[in-house]
C-alpha cells in the first residue's frame, strides 16, 4: 500500500505538470490567437465551439509522453479522444503494461486518481477555486476503491473482546480490519478508502442504508427549541443553564509541554536521518491522539445539544475570519505592536476547539433525527440582555452579565445562548421545569401560539434590525442516508 501512495502521486504529479503546460501555453499567446488556434475554453467534458482543438489537449499532445499508437490515432482522427482527460486515461492503460510499478496497481485507483484531478482541474476555471497543486508525501495519504470492488466478511459474533474480520481489497489481497463498528448487513457498501495515518492503516467505508432519512419540519412548528452558544472556556452553553465543558486537548498545559519536547527532538536530528523520521512519527502520533480525543468529545457534545429540544439554533460564525490577523500599525515608517503576539494564542485556542467540526457534527445528528437547525447573525449576542434586549458592551465582565437597565444577573454564556433563541423569532414564550434524576434540573422552552409575547417584543426595537436579518438553514434536502464508517487495518 506504501509503494501505491508512491506511484499514485508521481501519477498525480506528471498528469497535472502535462495540464500546467497546456495552461501556460495557451497564456503566452494573446486572446485572439487564442480562441483562433485553440477555440475558447472548453471543460473536460466538451469541445470548442471553434472547431476539434481544446486548450486543454493540444499542449497535452504537443508536449506529453504519448505512445506510437495514440499519436497515429489522433492524427489520423484528430484528436479523437476529445479532451486531456481522456488522452491521459488511454495512456495511463498503456502504462499499466509498460511498467511493473504501474502494473501493481489497480486499474480502477489509477482512474480514480485521474478523476479526482479533473475535479480539482474544473474546479478551477468553472468555480474560481485555486489552480491543483503538486502533492507532496505529506499531504498524498489515501486511494479510493469503487463501489462493489472491496469485499468484507464479518467473521466476529461476540462483542467482549477485540473481533478481527477481513476484507479483501482487489490487487492487495485480504486483510484483517478491527471490527470496531457494527456493520448493518442489509446495508450497501460503496467506496472503500485506504488512508495512511501516524499510527497505522486505516479504511474509510461508506454505507447507503435502504431506509430514508426523516422528513425535517419547519422550524415555525417545532413545539420546542434550544439555543446553544459555543466559545473557548465553555464548549457549548445551552439556553437550559447547562453546559458541555472545553478540555482543550490541545492547548492544555500537560500537552503542549509534550509538544513542545518532542518537536524540540525532531529539530536536533539530521535532516533526511532515519532517527529524525522516526521522531517526526512519534509527534504525528500525539497530534493523532489529540485529534481522535477532540473527535470523541464533540460527538458527546452534538449528541446532548441534538437530544435536548426539537429543534436548534445556533450562532453563523465565520471561524477563518476570527482567526485572521491583525491589521499592522505603522507610525513614522515604523510598525508599533497590534496586539498580534496576544492574538496568536487566542487562534490556536479557536483552532483546538474547532467549532466549524462540531457544527457540522450537529448538523449530521440532526438530519438524522429529523430536527431543523437554524443559523442566526451571533452579532452582539454576548451583551444583549434576555429579558429587556438592552444591548451594550458593559453589561458584560467576563463570565458575568449584569445588565444596567433592569438589573438581569446571570451566567455570560448562558444569557447569549438565550440571546441566540430569541433572534430566531419563535413562539416559544413559557419555561415549564422538568425533575429528572438526581440534581439536575432540565428547562425546556415549550412553544404556546395563544400566549402575549409581552416583554420580548417591548425591547425587540431595541435590537439592531441587521442581527435578526440574517439566518440561514443548516439542514440539506437530501433523503437518502449515507454512513460513513473509519475501520482500522492489520497484516
Amino acid at each position: 500500500m506504501s509503494e501505491w501512495l508512491v506511484t499514485l502521486r508521481k501519477h498525480r504529479n506528471y498528469c497535472l505538470a502535462e495540464r500546467q503546460r497546456a495552461f501556460e501555453t495557451n497564456n503566452q499567446k494573446s486572446d485572439e490567437q487564442v480562441m483562433y488556434q485553440y477555440g475558447a475554453f472548453c471543460d473536460l467534458n466538451s469541445r470548442s465551439e471553434y472547431g476539434s482543438y481544446c486548450p486543454l489537449t493540444c499542449p497535452v499532445v504537443k508536449h506529453g509522453v504519448m505512445s506510437a499508437e495514440l499519436t497515429k490515432s489522433s492524427k489520423k482522427h484528430g484528436l479523437a479522444w476529445g479532451n486531456a482527460s481522456d488522452i491521459q486515461s488511454k495512456r495511463t492503460t498503456e502504462l499499466r503494461a509498460e511498467s511493473e510499478w504501474y502494473g501493481r496497481v489497480n486499474s480502477d485507483v489509477l482512474q480514480g486518481n485521474l478523476a479526482k484531478l479533473d475535479t480539482a482541474y474544473n474546479g478551477f476555471f468553472q468555480h474560481k477555486r485555486g489552480f491543483p497543486a503538486f502533492r507532496k508525501t505529506s499531504n498524498f495519504k489515501s486511494f479510493q476503491f469503487k463501489p462493489g470492488q472491496a469485499k468484507l466478511t464479518v467473521n466476529c459474533t461476540s462483542k467482549k473482546k477485540r473481533c478481527y474480520s477481513h476484507v479483501y481489497l482487489p490487487g492487495i489481497g485480504s486483510m484483517r480490519y478491527l471490527d470496531s463498528r457494527t456493520i448493518p448487513t442489509d446495508a450497501d457498501i460503496r467506496t472503500v478508502t485506504v488512508i495512511k495515518e501516524a499510527d497505522g492503516w486505516y479504511m474509510s467505508v461508506l454505507l447507503k442504508e435502504p431506509k430514508a432519512l426523516p422528513e425535517v419540519p419547519d422550524i415555525k412548528t417545532v413545539p420546542s427549541a434550544v439555543g446553544i452558544d459555543v466559545g473557548i472556556n465553555k464548549l457549548i452553553s445551552l439556553t437550559d443553564g447547562s453546559f458541555v465543558e472545553n478540555p482543550k486537548f490541545g492547548t492544555n498545559k500537560k500537552t503542549r509541554r509534550q509538544l513542545r519536547i518532542r518537536q524540540r527532538r525532531v529539530n536536533r536530528k539530521v535532516k533526511g536521518s532515519k532517527n529524525r523520521k522516526k521522531a517526526g512519527i512519534i509527534v504525528a502520533k500525539l497530534h493523532k491522539k489529540i485529534a481522535d480525543k477532540r473527535n470523541d468529545h464533540q460527538w458527546f457534545a452534538a449528541n446532548k445539544v441534538v437530544g435536548t429540544a426539537a429543534a436548534i439554533v445556533q450562532e453563523d460564525l465565520n471561524v477563518k475570519a476570527m482567526k485572521s490577523r491583525c491589521k499592522p500599525k505603522r507610525e513614522k515608517g515604523r510598525f508599533m505592536a497590534n496586539g498580534q503576539s496576544a492574538k496568536r494564542g487566542l487562534n490556536r485556542s479557536i483552532s483546538d476547539v474547532s467549532w466549524g467540526e462540531l457544527f457540522s457534527k450537529i448538523a449530521w445528528l440532526a438530519l438524522k433525527a429529523g430536527k431543523p437547525v437554524l443559523a442566526i447573525n451571533p452579532k452582539f449576542t454576548s451583551q444583549e440582555c434576555s429579558v429587556c434586549h438592552h444591548v451594550s458592551k458593559a453589561n458584560r465582565d467576563g463570565e458575568k452579565f449584569i445588565c444596567e437597565s433592569c438589573g438581569h444577573i446571570d451566567h455570560a454564556d448562558t444569557q447569549a445562548s438565550r440571546t441566540i433563541l430569541h433572534r430566531a423569532n419563535l413562539e416559544f414564550v413559557s419555561i415549564r421545569r422538568k425533575n429528572l434524576s438526581g440534581d439536575s434540573r432540565k428547562v425546556t422552552l415549550v412553544r404556546d401560539d395563544s400566549a402575549i409575547r409581552g416583554k420580548r417584543d417591548q425591547g425587540k426595537n431595541r435590537t439592531s434590525k441587521a442581527c435578526t436579518e440574517r439566518s440561514r438553514s443548516v439542514i440539506p434536502e437530501k433523503r437518502i442516508l449515507f454512513e460513513q464508517l473509519s475501520l482500522q487495518l492489520f497484516d
